[in-house]
């Protein structure tokens, strides 16, 4: 039986609003035995724990995105005036839950016009945080590489740099001090060459599958909203490239994930 586990998802997107519960029941029966579903800010992070709670196998990762520094209706800016250490402290009793596996969804983003000084000064704060928790992150990473290596090579976390577009140069160096490596959608893309470089020099079992849902979905569904089942082709791809069966691809990452966030699966337990 097919094991898809989707090491990063937004089923708390708006996207999701309209038939949220049917796909999420569905999903199982596509071979969907695990899902790291990612907090953004205070305000999903509650919604977040509640599909954790009542879908076996989703897991909670809680953060705030640095995106939130800059989204007027982010309560990181709505609620909290920008005070980022405010909104941390007020979320911290969440990570007591027992559905929580990870600190996620941090990092930086160069991307957008956000106040760099505060990116960087919360990123450090939740990776403190996940030393002190001896938690795993989930790490995002866009047009921001020298800052977020720079936090990395000093905390040495443990987790998942998501949606990876660094050189293999970089991956070696990643993977070598412990973190793992997410694909998703993009390494179907035809000018995804990089991505393929990479691929090639990382130990295999530095590699997971994602989907970023309800973004960046895979060929051939591209431009249509993603959701788990889509793996199934990120496996595919990346079948070819390690002359393995899209279900060895999918099973082996299945295993990096659950090793990574320490997760046990007991098909018993899905919904």
């Amino acid at each position: 039986m097919t094991e898809i586990f989707d090491t990063h998802a937004h089923y708390c997107s708006h996207q999701f609003d309209a038939d949220r519960e049917t796909l999420l029941a569905a999903l199982p029966d596509a071979g969907v035995t695990g899902v790291l579903e990612c907090a953004t800010h205070s305000g999903d992070a509650p919604a977040v724990l509640e599909l954790a709670h009542r879908y076996p196998y989703i897991h909670a990762a809680l953060g705030i995105h640095p995106e939130s520094l800059g989204e007027e209706d982010a309560p990181t800016v709505a609620v909290y005036g920008g005070d980022w250490r405010a909104e941390l402290a007020a979320m911290r009793p969440l990570f007591d839950d027992p559905a929580v596996v990870a600190v996620g969804e941090i990092g930086l983003d160069h991307h957008w016009p956000l106040p760099a000084r505060a990116q960087y000064e919360l990123m450090e704060a939740q990776l403190q945080l996940a030393a002190e928790l001896d938690l795993p992150v989930s790490v995002h990473d866009r047009e921001a590489h020298a800052e977020t290596y720079e936090l990395l090579r000093r905390y040495r976390p443990r987790g998942v740099l998501h949606c990876y577009s660094g050189s293999a140069e970089d991956a070696v160096w990643l993977t070598g001090q412990g973190m793992a490596l997410g694909f998703g959608g993009t390494t179907t893309y035809k000018n995804a060459k990089r991505v393929r470089q990479v691929l090639a020099v990382i130990p295999k079992t530095a590699a997971v599958l994602e989907t970023d849902c309800p973004y960046m979905a895979p060929e051939p569904v591209r431009g249509t909203r993603n959701d788990s089942r889509n793996i199934v082709h990120v496996a595919a791809q990346i079948g070819t490239l390690w002359e393995m069966t899209p279900q060895e691809v999918l099973d082996l990452t299945a295993a990096n994930a659950r090793r990574i966030f320490q997760i046990k699966y007991n098909r018993r337990n899905q919904p």
